[in-house]
């Protein structure tokens, strides 16, 4: 089977590999992203699927827009690819690449179809707060991940998992889906599913503004949206005027005895032990009152000043001379001018 691979970012690499290595299909071409800028430098980058594919002498292709690129259309087509497969390749695609090839264009989706249809379905399922998502192979049509469904596979979130460990994890067992999917279609036993929209819940893209903390929220939702959006928005509040991004955070125990009221936002030195699980306990901790009274509580883990790395939140603490009260706020607007 000739396979066209349509994928940019480290999420595809291992489906790419994957398939690279299998002796019962060809990859005859990659196509992907252009190469970007990126960093302080502005150096220009290729994506991770265009380096695995020039390890192999792949063709690759790299259209700004492919409904745009007709040329690049053509020279898909002229791969005569048996079946198109995509993995996080961040474009919408048209009739014309839809219907390209005998066996259509196969996805491989994060997340346990019909939920979580868009860009973002890892990030949402951690923000949202969710145990258990998964991988989905399904075929795509012109809608949103909106296609039949072909094969599922489940997988726990942690408690502390972030997005970028998720994807991770989820990046390998999608490679896995992939081949096992593609083996029952070559054997003729793939049964192909259609959706249940009255089931389906949406990933948006991400934006940075997602990312300013409302620390009238409760802990754990707080706490789920810094994991959801780690790296990339990133989370932040203010303080003293200047961002401070919030790196990584920790639940604080139910059993900690303190939690009286306080204005949400309100920072709060602890110098003891402080529990942070039903069997762990931490000398000293940085938390934050939160919640809509104040009486829950987070433990602010690492943070990145502005113009500086990352950083322990309380080295932090300790270098600007912090002081329990003080409180994280918004910046103050910025006056207009007559």
């Amino acid at each position: 089977m000739r396979i066209l691979f349509l994928g940019t970012p480290e999420f595809a690499v291992p489906s790419l590999e994957k398939l690279l290595q299998w002796r019962a299909v060809q990859v005859v071409g990659v196509v992907t992203q252009p190469d970007r800028p990126a960093g302080r430098g502005n150096n220009i980058f290729s994506p991770p699927t265009k380096m695995v594919a020039s390890r192999y002498d792949i063709p690759v292709l790299q259209p700004e827009k492919l409904s745009k690129a007709p040329d690049v259309v053509q020279a898909m087509r002229d791969l005569n690819p048996d079946i198109l497969v995509t993995v996080a390749f961040g474009q919408i695609l048209k009739k014309e690449v839809l219907t390209m090839a005998p066996h259509g264009v196969m996805n491989v989706h994060g997340s346990l179809l019909p939920k979580y249809r868009g860009a973002a379905p890892i990030n949402w399922a951690i923000i949202n707060g969710e145990t258990v998502t998964g991988v989905t192979t399904m075929y795509s049509d012109k809608g949103v991940d909106t296609g039949k469904m072909l094969l599922k596979r489940e997988m726990e979130i942690y408690p502390d998992m972030t997005s970028e460990m998720l994807a991770e994890a989820m990046s390998f067992v999608g490679a896995d889906l992939l081949v096992e999917t593609l083996g029952k279609l070559m054997a003729g036993g793939l049964e192909a599913i259609p959706q249940n929209d009255e089931e389906a819940t949406f990933a948006p893209r991400l934006t940075k503004e997602m990312g300013q903390i409302d620390w009238t929220k409760t802990a754990t939702e707080i706490h789920n949206l810094v994991r959801g959006l780690y790296p990339w928005p990133g989370t932040y509040t203010f303080y003293d005027g200047q961002q401070l991004k919030i790196e990584s955070t920790i639940l604080v125990s139910p059993e900690h005895a303190d939690r009286a009221p306080h204005d949400p936002g309100t920072i709060i030195r602890e110098t003891g032990m402080t529990a942070i699980g039903p069997h762990a306990t931490q000398k000293g901790a940085l938390m934050v009152a939160c919640g809509p009274n104040g009486s829950d509580r987070l433990i602010l883990n690492s943070v990145k000043p502005a113009n500086k790395g990352k950083m322990d939140a309380l080295a932090w603490a300790n270098g600007i001379r912090l002081q329990s009260g003080a409180r994280f706020s918004n910046p103050a607007p910025v006056p207009c001018k007559d």
